[in-house]
């Protein structure tokens, strides 16, 4: 499955808005639509921006996905500002807390404190 580029624009009202330009796949889009995302204060002290990713926030850019992987083996993944898809929080099954993926065991569905902790 190919990888193409998107665009992420959020507003955010008055404190501002939230933009990106980020490779994924169309699974990896579909997959966040509905997802809760944990931005921070990125848009200044007590921002707290947060909420679910709508659809209408991502866009794709028309350019073909060959350009895109071989423009991402330079750039990465993120091209310029956000990437929503690093943003979102996953439930643990055990302590219901919200972790990013890297404090996550998808597999497990669970973090990777419980799993710890639990010897899962």
């Amino acid at each position: 499955m190919g990888k193409f580029l998107w665009k992420f624009y959020a507003n955010c009202g008055r404190q501002g808005k939230l933009e990106g330009l980020f490779v994924a796949t169309k699974e990896e889009i579909k997959n966040i639509i509905g997802s809760y995302a944990y931005f921070g204060e990125v848009l200044g002290k007590h921002s707290e921006i947060c909420g679910n990713i709508e659809k209408h926030e991502i866009k794709k850019v028309n350019l073909d996905s060959k350009i895109v992987e071989e423009v991402s083996k330079i750039l990465g993944d993120t091209w310029s500002g956000f990437n929503p898809i690093k943003y979102i929080r996953h439930t643990c099954s055990i302590c219901e807390d919200k972790f990013c993926l890297e404090e996550f065991n998808k597999e497990k569905n669970i973090c990777i404190y419980c799993e710890e902790e639990n010897k899962i």
